[in-house]
């Protein structure tokens, strides 16, 4: 699945992709100790896709993170909500 975080207190997002979204959740909420989402936490999921294969999860993923994509997000997500 493909899934964007969104952090309202520093107005950022991420997009990642994993099949346990639950405990990639709690890793960049608390357990994680390094890495660029530990420095913008609360984190909060605002949108969850769910694919079938790895590949169309990693192509989405991948499209999110263009200029294309995040227009998409802007426009489809409530981020500020």
């Amino acid at each position: 699945m493909v899934y964007v975080l969104w952090s309202d207190r520093y107005r950022k997002r991420y997009v990642g992709m994993t099949s346990d979204l639950v405990g990639r959740f709690r890793s960049h909420n608390s357990l994680a100790k390094k890495g660029w989402t530990i420095r913008f936490r609360p984190w909060r999921v605002v949108h969850v896709e769910f694919y079938a294969t790895k590949k169309d999860a990693k192509s989405r993923e991948d499209f999110l993170k263009t200029g294309r994509g995040r227009e998409w997000m802007d426009l489809n997500l409530n981020l500020d909500g």
